[in-house]
């Protein structure tokens, strides 16, 4: 795969993608341990706390940064024992996502109406659709549209269909560790916010970089995940960005067992292994500091009301 990519190509920023603000500065340097092994810089913002990662590729030159065998959302690969863990905990965590949405939208949605944007090879679709629910899922890549379909008859269509769909139709509205792939941030928020019926629900999982896990492994933090991961949120970062879209955070829900895959790649972007007792150690202790803070765990669902 040729990265060589021109000088048009590039996003410099001069401003927070969050918030607007001027007051950014380069912070650090990640390399990209998945599929180009080059480097990218992260900047942070002073007013709102989001970092992110300068000079990345525009949305038309990201795709050859998507093409791993081992990229398990577009693959549903199961090489390598990072891969093999995450499908089992996704057996669990799928089951509890269905849950959480249920709760979270009240007993009287005995049918939920739900858009899943990125929704990969289908997994999650599946588990809705078994459950009684009628989904729309959306999905940048081919190969992962292609395993949707085959493995779960269920047709995900293009992201650009996001801004054709009709206002206020959907239940609920569910991104799982998508938004930080996303260019058009402030666009895809307006979006979520004008497809969602009112009083609809929008659950939004994102990495944590205020977490222990990710102090711990710094540089060699696998959710930083350069350039493909643009915006490295905390919780402020979260808030001050649905907060301009006029929406607010009901509350957070911890996703515990991300910690423990996470410092597993960290561990062999690290090392050059990933060392399974020191990964879980790590994981561990990182849940443990957060058990008492839980806007401090390694991965967290923002659950987000429109209340218009």
């Amino acid at each position: 795969v040729n990265f060589k990519i021109g000088m048009t190509s590039i996003i410099t920023r001069t401003a927070c993608p969050c918030c607007g603000s001027n007051a950014i500065l380069d912070k650090f340097t990640c390399e990209d341990f998945t599929v180009s092994h080059e480097s990218f810089s992260i900047w942070e913002c002073n007013n709102c706390t989001l970092l992110f990662t300068q000079a990345v590729p525009e949305q038309k030159a990201m795709e050859p940064y998507y093409k791993s065998e081992v990229y398990i959302s577009h693959t549903d690969s199961e090489k390598g024992i990072a891969n093999k863990i995450y499908k089992l905990a996704r057996r669990y965590t799928l089951k509890w996502k269905l849950n959480l949405i249920k709760v979270a939208l009240g007993k009287e949605f005995d049918t939920i109406n739900i858009l899943d944007i990125g929704c990969g090879t289908g997994a999650f679709l599946n588990g809705a659709v078994e459950a009684g629910w009628h989904v729309t899922g959306l999905e940048p890549d081919d190969g992962a549209r292609t395993v949707c379909r085959d493995k779960y008859q269920i047709e995900a269509e293009v992201p650009s269909r996001l801004f054709e769909l009709p206002a206020q139709h959907f239940d609920a509205v569910t991104l799982w560790h998508v938004l930080e792939h996303v260019h058009q941030l402030h666009e895809y928020m307006a979006e979520i916010k004008r497809v969602l019926k009112p009083g609809g629900t929008a659950f939004i999982a994102l990495p944590n970089y205020t977490s222990s896990d990710a102090a711990f492994y710094h540089e060699y933090w696998a959710a930083y995940d350069v350039p493909r991961h643009l915006y490295h949120f905390s919780p402020i970062a979260v808030n001050k960005l649905v907060e301009q879209h006029k929406m607010k955070t009901a509350f957070i829900k911890p996703m515990w067992l991300d910690a423990f895959y996470i410092a597993l790649l960290s561990e062999g972007y690290k090392k050059g292994n990933g060392n399974l007792v020191t990964a879980f150690s790590q994981g561990l202790l990182s849940n443990l500091k957060a058990y008492s803070n839980k806007s401090l765990c390694s991965s967290l669902v923002y659950v987000i009301k429109h209340d218009d």
